[in-house]
């Protein structure tokens, strides 16, 4: 284990720790925006629809979405979804991300995460965003912008905009060059086992398990760092 030279973060329940995710809500935000609802389908009959078809996509299942490495990005899912319902929306894609997301899972900076931030950023120590999302990158980095409004993020790579997802390899490798690092001189810090801890390893970083703010169920594994704090990470570096 190296001192890091820089620190990649997953986003969502590492980074920023959201709420529940309520997909009724998203949607009923959404198709308030409607100009035309065919059937006069209600939020819960189209979020009834959504969910058959993530189900059938392998989407956020947190155990099985690591089975599955490419990404499908929701300007594409969510342009099939109302059309085939028969719905039209007067929102652009970016727009129908930003609503939905802001109803559906709103989020606040996960407990110490800013002054963690601090001292990376006084320590000369770089940092970087790595995401599993669906959202538009320009939706994310507005999100993670307006949350923490003086990052020092070098970059927000938002797997929507870059075809892989998390554990495969080719997003990690993606990001080391983006960084210009080599991997043993990056940690990555993300909630997820199987997406995060098990791809950072296997592209040669350094994996830290963060369950600070975990909402789903994961089996233990002894075979990582695991923190439940950003003060645990700071006293490790130190």
């Amino acid at each position: 284990m190296n001192k890091p030279k820089m620190i990649l973060f997953d986003y969502g329940q590492t980074l920023v720790a959201e709420e529940r995710f309520d997909g009724v809500k998203g949607t009923s935000a959404v198709i308030s925006h409607a100009v035309e609802n065919k059937y006069n389908l209600t939020a819960a009959e189209v979020q009834k629809e959504a969910e058959a078809i993530n189900k059938e996509l392998k989407r956020f299942d947190p155990i099985m979405r690591a089975e599955n490495t490419v990404e499908i990005p929701n300007h594409m899912f969510t342009k099939y979804l109302y059309e085939s319902q028969g719905i039209k929306l007067d929102l652009s894609a970016e727009e129908i991300d930003r609503i939905f997301w802001d109803a559906a899972s709103p989020g606040k900076p996960s407990d110490g995460i800013q002054e963690f931030l601090d001292y990376l950023w006084a320590n000369n120590i770089r940092t970087a965003v790595l995401s599993n999302i669906t959202y538009a990158g320009s939706v994310v980095e507005e999100r993670i912008n307006r949350l923490f409004p003086d990052n020092h993020f070098e970059f927000i790579l938002a797997t929507s905009e870059y075809l892989f997802r998390k554990p495969n390899p080719r997003i990690f490798k993606f990001a080391l060059d983006k960084a210009g690092l080599a991997p043993e001189d990056v940690w990555y810090v993300g909630d997820n086992y199987a997406c995060d801890v098990v791809g950072a390893r296997n592209s040669g970083m350094f994996p830290v398990w963060y369950l600070g703010a975990v909402d789903f169920e994961q089996p233990d594994h002894d075979d990582v760092t695991k923190i439940h704090s950003w003060a645990e990470l700071k006293e490790m570096i130190k």
